[in-house]
């Protein structure tokens, strides 16, 4: 029997600066910095989680950012858009509010079901805003920029454009388990449990197979959910059984990983909803100061030297005032 994700659990992208990034998703887009950690397989650079009150599962967008590094070109065989849910009549507001920081913003659909507002973060990361007529019950983050009725709820879906859309919807379906919600001309769309907001995934066909360039405002991988590590070691069973390239388990110290690109070119990764955030380091301060995984902590003078400061918005943790961290020019990375 296939193990079967319950839906999003991050999305990981590739950014350039790290403030500005920072300054963006926490004071933009409202979301709390819930980790500042690095790139554990390049420390000499950080890692960056956003998410909310908490950093649940399904709520997470995280960043490898470079500075300097090069853009990267959107194309077949990536995760092209991420959503994040809002409530329903609110993308009049945030298009106000996104106005007001200068940030170009448009309204790219609207239906009986869903309103969607397109912008773009300072790297070129392309994202979504969707306010959907289905109630999206995940309380969110009291951000001090975005009031809480207007404020995002998580992750809502994410895009993949690949050349073969039935090759990467066979994946999805018949390996993860989700399920064909609705079908359109040039997208399918496939869902986890419910098709609940975060449970969802858009696969739209690239006639013209051009493939992205993953490198700055581009995505790198996507995460599946699995509840633990167990149910995650007998996933990775299947997916080897079933003639994929798949990582060993790697301990990401908030979750554990494996990883294996599916047919269309995309990253997928099937990460733990345990242990979570909280584990080093209480949650009213969480992402206030520079966490290391007990493996790298020998080397923390290092790293703190070799990172830039950065500081956080007003509004990021009670009474928080935050200080440094990294960069370095990187090719590729794992998570």
């Amino acid at each position: 029997m296939t193990v079967q994700t319950t839906g999003l659990h991050h999305v990981t992208a590739i950014a350039g600066a790290p403030q500005s990034n920072i300054d963006f998703y926490v004071t933009g887009l409202g979301l709390r910095l819930v980790k500042k950690t690095v790139n554990f397989d390049d420390p000499g650079t950080y890692h960056l989680y956003y998410g909310d009150d908490s950093g649940r599962p399904g709520s997470l967008l995280t960043f490898f950012p470079w500075t300097g590094i090069q853009s990267g070109r959107i194309g077949a065989g990536q995760s092209t858009t991420t959503a994040f849910s809002v409530p329903a009549g609110s993308i009049g507001w945030w298009k106000d509010h996104f106005a007001k920081l200068g940030v170009e913003s448009d309204v790219t659909g609207r239906s009986s079901h869903e309103e969607r507002l397109s912008l773009r973060d300072p790297d070129g990361l392309q994202l979504d805003l969707v306010a959907s007529s289905t109630v999206d019950p995940r309380n969110p983050w009291d951000s001090a920029s975005v009031p809480a009725e207007f404020a995002v709820r998580g992750q809502h879906s994410s895009v993949l454009t690949v050349a073969d859309p039935a090759k990467t919807v066979q994946v999805l379906t018949a390996d993860l388990g989700m399920h064909i919600i609705s079908e359109t001309a040039g997208r399918i769309r496939v869902g986890a449990g419910d098709g609940a907001p975060g449970n969802l995934v858009d696969v739209l066909a690239d006639p013209r197979n051009e493939p992205g360039l993953t490198a700055g405002g581009s995505v790198h991988h996507v995460a599946f959910r699995v509840p633990d590590r167990a149910t995650q070691v007998e996933w990775r069973e299947q997916l080897a059984d079933r003639g994929y390239s798949v990582t060993a388990i790697l301990d990401r110290q908030y979750f554990t990983s494996i990883y294996f690109r599916e047919p269309g070119g995309v990253l997928f990764e099937i990460a733990t909803d345990t242990p979570g955030f909280d584990i080093d380091e209480p949650l009213l301060e969480l992402g206030r100061s520079l966490k290391l995984p007990p493996w790298l902590e020998p080397s923390r003078e290092a790293i703190e030297n070799a990172v830039v400061p950065i500081t956080l918005p007003p509004g990021n943790n009670p009474g928080a005032a935050d200080a440094a961290a990294p960069v370095s020019a990187a090719a590729s990375v794992t998570e």
